[in-house]
């Protein structure tokens, strides 16, 4: 994804929010906002908004449980299937 191709100021985004939502129907690329310059906002369609805070957690959960098998807190398998049968 190339950031650089969505590039607008806020006056863009003041003037011509109606059609920004309409743009993403056929263009779902980020839109970058610019004040005085300079990069201050991303506006991105809601999907890809939900797709990435998804990611986000996955990676999240991902993370945690290696720091968790970096830690010893984890258990083997077999012992973990072996306990399950115990149970019922």
């Amino acid at each position: 994804m190339t950031l650089a191709t969505q590039i607008k100021p806020i006056s863009y985004l003041k003037s011509n929010a109606a059609d920004i939502v309409k743009e993403f129907a056929t263009n779902p690329e980020p839109l970058i906002i610019t004040q005085n310059g300079e990069a201050k906002m991303v506006v991105v369609e809601i999907n890809q908004y939900e797709r990435q805070q998804e990611q986000l957690a996955l990676l999240r959960l991902i993370a945690l449980g290696r720091k968790e098998y970096q830690a010893g807190n984890y258990t083997e398998a077999g012992a973990f299937f072996d306990e399950l049968d115990k149970e019922e």
